[in-house]
């Protein structure tokens, strides 16, 4: 199994816990402040993204089963009930004090009926093989430990002909895009989240994996190696966000 530069990049590099723990930690500690953080730093324009990348789900059965991985406060898994209104979604999360927040906001949108939080390791899904017609992970498959391993483990439990869709951080092409982008990933975002939020190493964290991340056409390539079918690339916002999508393709043998 291929390991990646992105795999060995954690949150707290004096911890001795493993990548897995220190993510966890990390968003108990700032899920008060994770939604906030998310819609001043990004100026709304990633609730755009997901829907973009929820775009990619056209054409599910009518009572599709969804699973949306490393969902945090549930930001995506209310976003898939608001647009595909008869689906079912579980999503799921290392981090319990993001479950929790996201549990308190489906109770003030009466969505506990058609939403689950439950906690799971997207490398350890407990779910049955063949389960799901549709898996969205929206800016966390850079924080799986392994991301082989997350990407085989959620092709497991789609059914054949269920559709992987992944929306990550990417690399802007445009130079002058990417320069810019670079200064406030490195050091505009860090200072504001640690004012906000009293935890600058999240969001220092947050640039150091975006760098490392095999995005693009690497990406592409992972998910072919994974056993992905019918593999895509859509880029966002000038290349600053990507949509990947692939499929577990049916096995007529």
């Amino acid at each position: 199994m291929a390991n990646y530069s992105h795999d060995r990049i954690v949150p707290f590099k004096d911890s001795e816990l493993g990548k897995k723990q220190q993510i966890a930690e990390m968003f108990d500690k700032i899920a008060f402040r994770y939604d906030f953080l998310n819609r001043f730093l990004s100026g709304g324009v990633d609730i755009f993204w997901r829907k973009r990348a929820i775009r990619q789900l056209r054409g599910l059965p009518v009572d599709a089963e969804i699973l949306d991985v490393a969902t945090g406060t549930g930001d995506m898994a209310v976003l898939l009930a608001r647009y595909l209104p008869k689906v079912r979604i579980t999503g799921v999360d290392i981090s319990e004090g993001m479950l929790q927040v996201g549990r308190q906001k489906l109770a003030k949108m009466k969505l506990e009926s058609r939403i689950t939080l439950q906690p799971g390791d997207s490398e350890a899904l407990p779910f049955p093989d063949d389960h799901f017609d549709a898996i969205t992970v929206a800016f966390g498959a850079r924080n799986f430990e392994n991301l082989e391993n997350g990407l085989r483990e959620m092709r497991r439990v789609l059914k054949p002909g269920g559709k992987l869709v992944v929306l990550e951080f990417s690399q802007p092409r445009i130079p002058v895009v990417c320069q810019l982008y670079r200064i406030y990933m490195r050091r505009i975002a860090p200072r504001i989240a640690g004012i906000a939020a009293s935890n600058r190493d999240a969001y220092q964290y947050l640039n150091d994996s975006v760098q490392a991340f095999p995005e693009g056409g690497r990406l592409i390539g992972i998910l072919e190696t994974c056993g992905y079918a019918r593999t895509g690339l859509r880029r966002l916002s000038l290349g600053i966000c990507s949509v990947y999508t692939g499929e577990k393709v049916i096995n007529r043998n």
